[in-house]
């Protein structure tokens, strides 16, 4: 009576602490101690099952034994002894294990730690099955009957204390599982806010990391872009507000060997713990662990089936994330992704329209420059020479100096030289050096961003990159100054250079053309223009000759200007007099075919008629050539007198029959005059004097 009186006081001890436990751990210590005043065991468990995956595990142990049992073990149900009690729904009792065979595992496992005796009783409401609830003994035949009748009575309560504590976990878990969608949803929300509101990718990059660094807690963000040009990723944008300076905007990452690297590559977000950083290559994990970093999240940016780079995010905490933050990163990189490709797409639009908008000022300029060549105009020995060479360097990408004195036409050959070459469907871009300021050469060259000087209120797109794929001419390259060339000759030589204000690096495919009138290589000499840079463009020098080098031409440019005047002015030129045509063939033409357009255009505009009337007093050369101090006076006679009939073309104040040779020595009908040029007094003289020979 003392034995069942004591049972039952412990089933109404049980059966009252079941609701004075929050926690079912505290409820099990207690049970485990009210037992143990009223039956028997060295150990007392709870497992519980899982139909669906077929598994049981041990859930709470409360021991006497040395070796504790491990707890969280996972058995497959069919190989435990809870197996036959679903089944039976009776208990199941084993009196001595070493007789036991039909369950090895779970007997081994047992025996290892001194137990002899085994009872296995049905955890079960009337709502569901749970699992077992076990005892154990060192002794042999440890339970009787009434033992194992009380044991089931005791595991109705702890049956019902179970469900109890399952179910408050259960809506715990839940309730946490919905704050945690609430957190999640609201952080999409924001991240669908921030990328629809932003077209900058700085600006769309820094709303995004705002959101993360509040929704996980982190201390690092970056944004990582693959760079074409040299198949490597590139740090973007990075917000690293307690960082060191280790990691720096624009610093590039290897894809191969690097966490950032295999989630571009794989597609896959990836997570690395500190022994994961350690274990990159040695420049990648000195800045990181040296900024202190133990926990990195790289997660690939996928828009159209395209990676663009990746996002990644790290903490000084090790294991800072968990999987649910990395299926959250996944799907806020999936938003960034779409935002990003539009943000990109956006920039290039950005650029093309300012390019194009460069692109029509700079043609309306050429427009406006009243520009008549279509094509190269002349048939003499040396023009077609220079056509030759053209010939030659045109299809391909060489560098051409083009030399020669001023008006001779050498931006029309490097046009040529571009309409010949595969680059004809780009853009032919020009800049004379001579035009610009020094101080603003740098920004017509390279370009500049908003704000990088005082003036620059919005970005200007430099003439290289306009040039991308085309050709630049450079005209006047004489007169670019000491402290840029040294940034030209390293575009020319590693074909990339930076915006003012900006230290991303641009690169370009452009072929340059420069054209001199100057003597470089003296310059060079005077250490005015560097050697490095003059031997870097002096490649395929062409040497344009000067329109008194070939007079066979002045005719045919003479008709062509004259045609093309005449049509835009309204006016109808018909015929060029052989006076005026011999006029303009004898002129020398210090300002070549330059200072041959603007005459002709002028006497277009003067003459009255269908002919052409080139005004008397035109044709006047400056008087420019340094005379040498005559020695006689007879050399100083002689001087003046081929200066006088190089003037006159060696016609002498006569009719066209009466023409001076180059000899200084004039001849009419076997007339000789000697000296002076033929005058009307020796006209007079040579009527009136039956001499053969007249001395001036």
């Amino acid at each position: 009576m003392d034995e069942t009186a004591s049972r039952y006081q412990t089933l109404l001890e049980i059966s009252e602490s079941i609701g004075s436990h929050s926690h079912f751990s505290e409820f099990f210590q207690g049970l485990s101690r009210s037992l143990s005043r009223a039956i028997p065991f060295d150990g007392i468990g709870i497992s519980l099952c899982d139909k669906e995956q077929g598994t049981t595990r041990l859930y709470l142990v409360e021991t006497c034994a040395p070796n504790e049992m491990p707890v969280g073990q996972v058995f497959p149900l069919e190989q435990a002894p809870i197996a036959e009690v679903l089944r039976t729904r009776r208990p199941f009792y084993v009196s001595d294990l070493e007789a036991e065979t039909r369950f090895p595992v779970l007997s081994s496992l047992l025996r290892r730690h001194g137990v002899r005796s085994y009872c296995v009783l049905l955890l079960a409401t009337a709502r569901r099955e749970l699992g077992g609830l076990h005892f154990a003994s060192s002794a042999r035949d440890a339970y009787a009957t009434r033992d194992i009748e009380f044991m089931q009575k005791v595991a109705g309560q702890v049956a019902v204390a179970l469900e109890n504590v399952l179910n408050c976990e259960s809506a715990a878990a839940c309730q946490q599982e919905l704050a945690r969608d609430r957190d999640h949803l609201q952080l999409l929300l924001q991240v669908n806010s921030a990328v629809a509101a932003k077209l900058d990718t700085r600006e769309l990059f820094s709303a995004i990391s705002l959101c993360l660094r509040q929704a996980l807690g982190i201390e690092y963000a970056s944004l990582t872009l693959l760079d074409t040009n040299t198949n490597r990723l590139r740090r973007q944008s990075l917000d690293f507000p307690g960082g060191r300076g280790l990691l720096q905007e624009n610093d590039t990452i290897p894809i191969e060997g690097s966490t950032i690297g295999e989630a571009f590559t794989k597609r896959v977000p990836v997570l690395a713990s500190q022994s994961d950083l350690e274990r990159l290559p040695p420049e990648i994990a000195r800045d990181l662990l040296g900024e202190g970093l133990q926990s990195l999240c790289a997660v690939p940016l996928i828009s159209r089936e395209r990676a663009l780079g990746t996002v990644n995010i790290a903490s000084r905490r090790a294991d800072a994330f968990t999987d649910s933050d990395v299926k959250l990163l996944a799907e806020v990189a999936a938003q960034f992704a779409v935002a990003l490709d539009n943000a990109l797409a956006y920039g290039r639009i950005e650029e093309l329209n300012a390019k194009l908008g460069e692109e029509k000022l700079y043609l309306a300029d050429e427009i406006r420059s009243n520009y008549f060549f279509e094509e190269i105009i002349g048939n003499s020995q040396p023009l077609q020479e220079v056509l030759r060479q053209v010939e030659v360097v045109a299809p391909s990408d060489s560098t051409v100096m083009i030399c020669g004195e001023t008006g001779t036409g050498k931006e029309l050959i490097a046009r040529a030289i571009h309409n010949l070459s595969a680059r004809r469907q780009g853009t032919f871009i020009k800049l004379n050096c001579a035009a610009i300021p020094t101080g603003l050469m740098e920004s017509e060259l390279f370009g500049h961003e908003k704000g990088a000087f005082t003036g620059a209120v919005a970005q200007r797109i430099g003439r290289f990159e306009l040039a991308h794929r085309g050709t630049l001419f450079l005209d006047e390259i004489g007169d670019i100054s000491l402290e840029l060339q040294p940034k030209l000759l390293r575009v020319l030589q590693e074909h990339e250079f930076e915006r003012l204000g900006n230290a991303r690096t641009i690169r370009v495919d452009v072929r340059l053309i420069v054209a001199t009138n100057k003597d470089l290589l003296q310059m060079v000499n005077d250490r005015e223009f560097r050697a490095d840079l003059y031997y870097r463009l002096n490649v395929f020098p062409i040497a344009l000759p000067p329109l008194r080098d070939r007079p066979e031409d002045i005719p045919l440019l003479v008709r062509y200007f004259a045609d093309q005047v005449a049509r835009r002015m309204g006016k109808r030129i018909t015929a060029i007099p052989s006076e005026t045509m011999d006029a303009l063939v004898r002129y020398p033409w210090p300002g070549n075919i330059r200072e041959l357009q603007n005459i002709v255009e002028r006497a277009v505009i003067l003459t009255k008629g269908t002919d052409l009337q080139i005004p008397a007093g035109e044709l006047k050369v400056a008087r420019t050539e340094t005379r040498t101090q005559a020695q006689t006076l007879q050399d100083a006679e002689r001087q003046h007198i081929l200066q006088a009939l190089r003037e006159t073309g060696w016609v002498v104040g006569a009719p066209k029959r009466w023409r001076c040779q180059p000899a200084g020595i004039c001849q009419h009908a076997g007339v000789k005059f000697i000296g002076t040029p033929f005058t009307r007094r020796h006209q007079s003289a040579l009527a009136s004097s039956s001499k053969r020979t007249i001395s001036g």
